[in-house]
């Protein structure tokens, strides 16, 4: 098994060693291992398999490069732009937003009514119309009476309701407090709460 295996690196490492080493007849010609481009056209005839092809690489040397060593010094322009608005525009876009309330029958049932009965004759043909004038300014007296009248003689009645429960408190702490002291061997003499100037 080991044996395998440094046979399989043995000739995967020697195939591109070969194929880097030029040859003989091109060294002792003064060439530098590149052939000559009618050999180069030969090789890429069309029983060569080679994908390959030597022209285009002399070619890319050839051309001057993109950036020149000049511009290197030069202090970058930065762009910024800015996409959030558009996405968001995309976004509204594919929204589809319906505008209120469907009236019942459909909205041209509503035109319909509309022209047919319009609000100045029919006031309680419309579809928001809760009130009449006359109800709407009941309403407006009934609301009116609830602020300034019923509002302030409701805190009056419950200012003298508390008034009231106050002094029915005090009244009953009193009356436990003797009949706490009644109880009590010489009145309960000696108990502070049972001393009438304490109280």
């Amino acid at each position: 098994m080991v044996l395998l295996l440094l046979l399989l690196t043995a000739i995967l490492t020697a195939a591109p060693a070969a194929a880097q080493q030029t040859p003989a007849s091109q060294v002792a010609d003064g060439t530098t291992g590149q052939a000559p481009k009618d050999q180069a056209t030969r090789d890429q005839g069309p029983g060569s398999a080679s994908p390959v092809s030597l022209t285009k690489i002399r070619e890319a040397l050839e051309t001057p490069p993109i950036v020149s060593l000049r511009t290197l010094d030069e202090t970058p322009t930065f762009r910024v732009q800015i996409l959030e608005r558009q996405k968001l525009d995309e976004l509204l876009a594919t929204l589809t937003v319906k505008t209120g309330p469907i009236p019942a029958g459909g909205v041209n049932m509503a035109e319909q009514n509309r022209v047919m009965f319009p609000s100045v004759d029919n006031p309680l043909r419309q579809p928001l119309a809760a009130f009449n004038q006359g109800e709407l300014l009941t309403i407006l007296l009934e609301n009116l009476a609830g602020k300034y009248l019923v509002g302030k003689s409701l805190a009056a009645i419950s200012n003298a309701e508390r008034a009231h429960a106050l002094a029915e408190a005090r009244e009953e702490v009193r009356t436990a407090v003797a009949q706490y002291c009644g109880v009590r061997p010489n009145q309960g003499a000696g108990i502070t709460i049972c001393d009438p100037s304490g109280r």
